[in-house]
């Protein structure tokens, strides 16, 4: 077979499809990467901890109503003397209404005992409460540090999504950069396999006498730049293999890396379906940043609603039932006319400090409210760009595949040529250079097309579609 003949039939193979690697391969494809981060990633268990954080939160908020039980016991002794001895107990019942209920058990006896402090020999036994008129009726510290808990707990599953969001970029972007990579690894382990193969056709009809020597070395040199430039490919496979081993975790949070078999899916698959930007549109004022914005301005409600309530005077009513005993053959010992009452009142003169602090807390609500109009027209803007580039990297595939067709048929033009004797092996090769390189800019922009998908769907905030969880 003489080197034209090798060379049709090379040719043949080249426009048709580049050779595939002869080994066993497995598909990681970029659904099954996605899922794999979701659920293994540390960053992504980062997230589940910040709503474990807004949980324990809110449970310490909820302890400011627990019961709390209480015990005092005083006494004095001298020359032998019992001058008092008081002992008390009881337990003190928080409620969201705002009224904290009072159960107490009081003992007292001894030689100089305060006479308002004397109370019967068996002991005295009140159940009273006691409530809020003025400062603190609608609402007062607990039930705020309550109500804001809640809000926090809400914003951590924002925060969460936002992490996860930026997650669901970073691993995107290493994905498709690794394809890319190995996408063009396979262009330059194609391309060094055909400059091999006329290589030695062209050895072959060197020494059957039909080329001269010169164009075994221009052959020759072809296979040693071509073999420089998949060794440039093979290192930049390696490292960004390396850099999606960084996004795979097992669940024993072990690291895990590749292994040489395992390749990513294709470039040119279909990533569309999840793209609907009049969908996204509608949804950016559900972006975990707004929301974010938005459960800071309702903490801020709730302190502000607070600092209000300080304005008033503080009015606090008590009122205990009193009996010798809770058990006995009375039926309802505590509906009789013993009790102790009292009332509290106060209130500072020019409320300073009160109305400052309102002021402070106000000014902190139209900061915050400022922000969120500013960052919802940011990403307004950055989902209109990031869609715009999508677009705009659509039309560059379409314009670039016309270029290959092109640049195809100008190596098929050029070999028929090199056929008549008008052309030379050094324009062979320029033209499979110049194609084998757009093939490889073709490879970029799909790498950035499938990218900007990402990008869109990221600063539309929703990524791993967790948003509205």
């Amino acid at each position: 077979m003489n080197y034209l003949c090798i060379r049709n039939i090379v040719v043949f193979i080249f426009i048709l499809g580049f050779i595939s690697p002869g080994h066993s391969q497995e598909v990681l494809s970029y659904g099954q990467f996605l899922t794999w981060v979701q659920m293994n990633h540390p960053v992504a268990k980062q997230g589940d901890l910040i709503l474990e954080l807004g949980q324990q939160e809110l449970r310490m908020a909820r302890g400011g109503f627990d019961p709390f039980l209480f015990a005092n016991q005083n006494e004095k002794t001298f020359n032998n003397t019992n001058y008092y001895q008081k002992r008390e107990g009881g337990v003190l019942i928080p409620t969201m209404a705002g009224v904290e209920f009072k159960g107490l058990m009081e003992q007292n006896s001894g030689t100089y005992l305060n006479s308002e402090n004397t109370v019967p020999s068996s002991g005295l036994v009140a159940v009273g409460a006691s409530v809020n008129l003025g400062q603190g009726l609608f609402i007062d510290k607990r039930r705020a540090a309550l109500r804001q808990a809640q809000i926090y707990l809400e914003s951590t599953a924002q925060e969460r999504n936002l992490i996860l969001n930026d997650l669901y970029l970073a691993a995107t972007t290493a994905y498709w950069d690794w394809a890319k990579s190995y996408a063009d690894l396979e262009i330059y382990q194609e391309g060094l396999e055909f400059a091999e193969f006329r290589f030695e056709g062209i050895k072959t009809s060197f020494f059957q006498g039909d080329l001269p020597a010169i164009d075994t070395v221009e052959a020759y040199t072809q296979v040693l730049n071509r073999t420089i430039r998949l060794q440039d490919a093979e290192n930049s496979f390696f490292a960004k293999t390396q850099e999606v081993n960084v996004f795979l975790w097992d669940e024993s949070e072990n690291t895990m890396f590749l292994q040489p078999n395992i390749v990513p899916e294709s470039l040119e698959n279909e990533l569309l379906a999840g793209l609907e930007i009049d969908a996204f549109r509608a949804q950016l004022s559900s972006h975990p940043e707004i929301r974010l914005l938005d459960y800071d301005i309702d903490y801020l409600e709730v302190e502000r609603r607070w600092r209000a309530e300080q304005l008033k005077p503080v009015v606090k009513l008590n009122y205990n039932f009193l009996s010798e005993t809770i058990s006995g053959m009375e039926p309802s010992p505590f509906f009789e006319n013993n009790y102790k009452f009292g009332v509290t009142l106060s209130t500072p003169l020019f409320l300073r400090r009160e109305r400052g602090a309102l002021g402070i807390t106000k000014a902190n609500i139209n900061i915050t409210g400022y922000k969120r109009d500013l960052t919802y027209q940011k990403i307004i803007a950055d989902l209109e760009k990031q869609y715009n580039n999508f677009l705009v990297l659509n039309r560059q595939l379409s314009t670039f595949e016309s270029n290959i067709s092109a640049l195809e048929r100008l190596l098929e033009g050029e070999r028929i040529k090199f056929d008549l004797g008008e052309s030379s092996l050094f324009l062979i090769n320029a033209r499979e250079v110049g194609l084998f390189d757009a093939l490889v800019v073709l490879n970029s922009i799909y790498a950035e097309r499938n990218i900007s998908i990402a990008r869109t769907r990221t600063a539309a905030g929703l990524g791993f579609d967790l948003v509205d969880e």
